[in-house]
């Protein structure tokens, strides 16, 4: 597609200046409008570029030569990023915030208005007040390629659509179909966007432009046929006021189970559009933006919108500079982690060698991928030619020769020390001098690992998550010994991977394992008390966690939770908390958790899925019997979140965390702490450090050193001082 800088050369051969956010073309009699902010690889809404496209709308109108125009994003792979959520950062108050939802709506109805068709022609990432903006558009073509991908992830952010979302997408795609996206912020990928309705037209990459020109040329004559893609079911229930009454009545129950009432968007998101239908569209706008202003005025939403600013932060490289460029990593260990770190790693552009003790072992890990690849190309999100790129980038091997040819080697193995020492060992012996060893240990400490180390400068900690693919944490963790080159090639490596990344220092479970561990710790003990398997699971569900703390500790394994226990059990010991031992007692009797069958809840068959979710009572003879009582919802709520987040304080104080960012970023992607939160530290400061230290001490009577403010909170206490800057949340 043809391109052209701030000077505009049209097809006509006129020259003019156009505005710096925009480029102006012409195909004949249809106006060609560029959106492409030099300064950013995406482009975002703000004011200025609003300002911008409300002037180049008038200058469509007002040109008798122009029939109407194409909406194209001068980007690779992006459409509209969103909006600027700078712009709700420097909103002073709630009605600063209804004033930018209706300036934002005034535009976007200038657009849906114009008596000059405007089309919206779409290639990659259409976000938040982008799709808004296509929406406003009489027409909408979007490119077949995997890139393309529409949304409104507003609820996300603790907010809803403010542009006119949460009107126009219902009556475009049907009320039911447009929750489903508005209350989840999933993505609408090209044929999804073509299936609903929402898209108009899909074609080639190559031709949207083309075929965005036709579409204008089309409807300068006559109104779009757009077919109603509605089952007959959905159009039944959503013609009629007492239909859509049981279809809100329904959604507003689903969400309140899946929300727990933590989040406030989804219930007023369901408002608005319920609103509309009930009032009209106009009236249903005005609802919108004084929604919009309530939402983005809640701590929720401050706490989420700035979550998002600090994830794209720890995209950043801060070591950049001195980062060594990788193209070949060795994975040692081809089970689920190792090859779904291969998987990411093929994902970032680089060639992976996957060594296994044999090729069998190395050869079902590289099947794993295999299997993920063709998954991916049967939903259209990947090309045939894509799938077939990525899957070349894997290579096999029992032998240790091709890591001579590996810039970064990832250990994959079991938490065992010796084994890891020894893989050390037999890297260092087959590499050269520059190849950076990193051990995703989840809580051995890597100064112990590099103990014996030849060049223990190149030694460092890449703890992923597991399933790798999904979860977006990547902690690197490093020693007293390990370079500025070796972190920085780490974290450019987890960029690369998709990850976001921390720097952590050395120590007995790092961060994230550290601060899990009082976490699991005190639930044992509240099952050692009588606790309910289902209603400890239950309490911290409603708390905000994704999963249940009995639940994960069966996912990860019993026996790895009895490991970890042991490497920071000594910690806690050392400050007279109890800890139980309960964890190592069931280890012995071969409870292993999901991974044998036999865990704290009842699974079916190979794949380990749950019984219907249903408690293995047997396991209770391990904690005095199935006779179990109840204990308070909120006493486990507390307790267990508590010893988390003073856990985290210590790590904070003792310098293994290099910031209080770090720690709320690191406890939600990694451990699912409660997003709404903003994360350990920022509750903390939502609370107030003074409460906070206040609450603990109500339980020191019953849990003892446990529950024993960490010096770091007292400190902060006795000045009634936040951890982060500023008492924004």
């Amino acid at each position: 597609m043809n391109r052209r800088d701030d000077t505009d050369t049209t097809k006509t051969g006129s020259t003019r200046e156009t505005p710096s956010l925009f480029r102006l073309e012409r195909e004949g009699n249809v106006a060609v409008i560029i959106l492409d902010d030099p300064d950013d690889k995406v482009n975002k809404l703000n004011r200025e570029v609003m300002d911008q496209f409300a002037s180049l709308l008038q200058e469509v109108q007002s040109d008798n030569t122009v029939r109407g125009a194409v909406l194209i994003s001068g980007k690779e792979s992006s459409f509209i990023a969103g909006a600027d959520l700078g712009m709700i950062q420097a909103a002073s108050n709630r009605e600063e915030l209804e004033e930018l939802s209706r300036t934002g709506q005034k535009l976007l109805k200038k657009v849906e208005e114009s008596p000059k068709p405007i089309v919206a022609a779409i290639h990659g990432s259409c976000m938040g007040g982008g799709t808004e903006l296509a929406l406003a558009c009489r027409y909408r073509v979007v490119s077949d390629h995997p890139d393309t991908k529409i949304a409104l992830p507003e609820v996300k952010l603790g907010l809803l659509p403010g542009t006119g979302g949460t009107q126009r997408l219902p009556r475009l795609i049907g009320i039911q179909r447009a929750l489903g996206y508005m209350l989840t912020g999933k993505n609408m990928y090209s044929r999804q966007a073509r299936k609903t309705g929402f898209a108009d037209e899909m074609v080639d990459r190559t031709m949207i432009e083309r075929a965005g020109v036709e579409a204008v040329r089309r409807l300068a004559n006559s109104k779009p046929e757009r077919k109603d893609r509605r089952s007959l079911f959905e159009k039944l229930l959503e013609s009629n006021a007492p239909g859509r009454a049981i279809l809100f009545s329904q959604a507003r129950k689903r969400t309140a189970r899946q929300a727990h009432g933590n989040y406030p968007a989804p219930p007023r998101i369901i408002d608005s559009v319920e609103y509309g239908y009930k009032h009209g569209k106009e009236k249903g706008l005005e609802n919108e933006s004084v929604l919009f202003g309530e939402l983005a005025s809640t701590p929720e939403s401050k706490a989420l919108v700035q979550l998002f600013f600090d994830m794209n932060r720890s995209k950043k490289n801060p070591f950049k500079e001195h980062a060594t460029s990788v193209s070949t990593v060795a994975v040692l260990g081809a089970g689920l982690m190792g090859s779904g770190i291969a998987d990411v790693s093929i994902q970032g552009g680089m060639h992976v060698w996957l060594k296994d003790r044999t090729l069998d072992d190395a050869e079902k890990g590289r099947s794993r991928i295999e299997k993920r690849l063709a998954g991916d190309a049967e939903k259209g999100l990947l090309t045939k030619v894509e799938k077939e790129s990525l899957y070349s980038r894997i290579h096999i091997t029992d032998s240790w020769d091709p890591l001579q040819r590996t810039e970064l080697v990832i250990e994959a193995v079991f938490e065992d020390l010796e084994l890891k020492q020894k893989i050390l060992a037999d890297v260092e012996a087959h590499t050269g001098s520059e190849t950076i060893f990193a051990s995703n240990t989840s809580s051995l400490p890597i100064t112990d690992i590099s103990k014996e180390a030849k060049r223990p400068e190149n030694v460092l900690g890449m703890h992923y998550f597991s399933p790798v693919q999904k979860m977006p944490l990547l902690e690197i963790v490093r020693t007293e010994k390990t370079s500025t080159k070796a972190l920085a090639t780490a974290y450019e490596t987890g960029i690369r991977q998709g990850k976001n990344v921390i720097v952590v220092q050395d120590g007995p479970g790092f961060y994230t394992t550290r601060i899990l561990a009082p976490y699991m710790n005190e639930m044992l003990l509240l099952l050692e008390e009588g606790a309910a398997v289902e209603d400890l699971d239950g309490a911290m569900k409603a708390f905000g966690f994704p999963v249940g703390p009995v639940a994960l500790l069966d996912e990860v394994g019993i026996d790895v939770g009895a490991h970890v226990a042991g490497v920071v059990g000594e910690l806690f010991r050392e400050r007279g908390a109890e800890t139980s031992a309960k964890a190592d007692e069931l280890v012995e009797n071969d409870y292993l958790g999901r991974k044998n069958g036999q865990g704290f809840y009842l699974y079916n068959g190979d794949k380990g899925k749950k019984s219907n979710k249903e408690v293995n009572t047997d396991i209770y003879r391990f904690f005095g019997g199935e006779d179990r009582k109840a204990i308070d919802r909120e006493e486990i709520q507390q307790r267990l979140s508590m010893v988390m987040v003073n856990e985290a304080v210590y790590t904070l104080q003792e310098g293994i965390l290099q910031s209080p960012t770090d720690g709320d970023l690191g406890a939600i992607l990694g451990l699912g702490f409660p997003p709404f939160t903003g994360g350990p530290f920022r509750w903390i400061d939502r609370i107030g450090s003074c409460e906070f230290s206040d609450r603990m001490a109500r339980w020191q009577d019953k849990g003892g050193a446990r529950f024993n403010p960490a010096p770091l909170l007292e400190e902060k206490a006795k000045r009634d001082e936040p951890f982060h800057s500023g008492r924004s949340l």
